[in-house]
């Protein structure tokens, strides 16, 4: 009998999109949603990038590009990293590759073996544990509660690293929380780090320049520039230039991680299109403004989300100072029904939240935290305040 390989017994689809596809499915029929799922930025870069790739299919080479990347977008990456207060990488140091997720994927096959362990605070990225699941990692999960603002500290980071440890997977500002490190805790994380040095680190970085109220970007490679030998920093133009559809992710570290990549890609993806390369470039060069401003907008929204939670009793919103998501427990549903359908769990929720009001979320457990939902606000701004108003509205009428 014909079989497929073992490892995709362990693969799963994405529990985001499909939720994002059953909302989109609703939508067909004619349903009124309001999609909180999805974590798109849902903006358009500026003029520059279009133009940029206009000119790049002007004079295209039809020719294959570089494994590692084209030495404008490498240039590039590397003036977004000094800028950010990296110094010390060189073009040596850093790849792309087909969006973060790619790179990670990649980045996971480079670094673990199957039955490797890999460390991953919880809530996480669906994509941390689906990715190592298939490569047959062992995952422990660091479960770091609403309780603990969802974020992980340095005492249980050093409780829960072995001898056996290889990988921890370590995202500041959060998906799904929103979540960002002060320096502070940063640096404590960043001590015990230094106590155990076989332990890689790829550190998620995509959604750097979405920080709020005037919050520092603190991270691990600045509070401990030794760590550098040993942290992978992962960094995508798709959350703050909105552009997640053009698919570049880059990497900067240790020169063999960087080189593990070139290689992986000069055996699948080959190189990036030159058009998306240069729309990438006139991305990371151009004129800064639109992320500023969409930084200063999703504060606001923010803000908005906080204050229609913090309405309905019984919810409680570990306040989120980065990226676009809010995260609230919303347990004290559960064991109510809405109607005559049964909340028993996050799950149950959003499927009634759906079906009764039109709004979609991503259940927590999809994330390592089942008493919990994502709301995603990007939505367009009346969007967003008629479906914080449903919420509150399938709160008032549970029974």
């Amino acid at each position: 009998m014909r079989k497929l390989a073992e490892r995709m017994g362990r693969a799963r689809p994405s529990a985001i999109m499909v939720v994002a596809d059953k909302a989109k499915q609703l939508k067909a029929a004619g349903r009124d949603i309001i999609s909180f799922s999805i974590g798109v930025p849902n903006f358009l870069p500026g003029e520059h990038v279009y133009a940029a790739a206009h000119a790049a299919l002007e004079h295209d080479s039809g020719q294959y590009g570089s494994n590692r990347g084209a030495d404008a977008l490498l240039d590039a990456f590397l003036t977004h990293l000094r800028e950010g207060g990296f110094e010390g990488y060189e073009r040596r140091h850093v790849a792309a590759g087909v969006g973060a997720k790619q790179v990670l994927f990649n980045l996971l096959y480079a670094l673990l073996d199957e039955g490797d362990e890999i460390l991953i605070p919880t809530p996480y990225w669906t994509s941390y544990v689906d990715i190592a699941e298939i490569l047959g990692a062992r995952i422990t999960l660091l479960p770091c509660p609403p309780e603990q603002n969802y974020k992980l500290t340095a005492a249980q980071l050093d409780a829960a690293i072995r001898p056996t440890s290889k990988v921890l997977l370590f995202n500041n500002p959060s998906n799904p929380t929103g979540m960002v490190y002060a320096p502070e805790e940063i640096r404590a994380i960043a001590d015990v780090l230094a106590k155990h040095p076989d332990l890689w680190v790829l550190s998620d970085d995509i959604y750097n320049r979405m920080i709020f109220d005037g919050l520092p970007y603190a991270h691990l490679v600045k509070a401990r520039p030794e760590l550098r030998d040993r942290v992978v920093i992962i960094d995508s133009i798709s959350k703050t230039y909105g552009m997640p559809g053009w698919r570049v992710g880059l990497i900067a570290g240790p020169e063999d991680i960087a080189q593990a990549m070139v290689t992986l890609n000069s055996n699948h993806i080959t190189n990036l299109p030159e058009v998306v390369t240069a729309a990438a470039v006139a991305a990371l060069n151009g004129p800064q403004d639109i992320p500023r401003q969409k930084c200063a907008d999703f504060a606001r929204r923010r803000d908005e989300v906080l204050a229609a939670l913090a309405a309905i009793p019984g919810v409680r919103c570990p306040r989120p100072q980065g990226a676009f998501y809010a995260f609230p427990d919303v347990s004290v549903a559960f064991g109510k029904e809405h109607g005559a359908t049964p909340i028993r769990n996050d799950v149950d929720f959003c499927n009634a939240l759906l079906d009764a009001k039109g709004v979609a979320c991503v259940p927590g457990s999809a994330f390592g935290e089942p008493r919990a939902i994502r709301i995603s606000y990007t939505c367009k701004p009346a969007e967003l305040t008629e479906g914080l108003r449903r919420v509150q509205q399938f709160f008032a009428e549970l029974t």
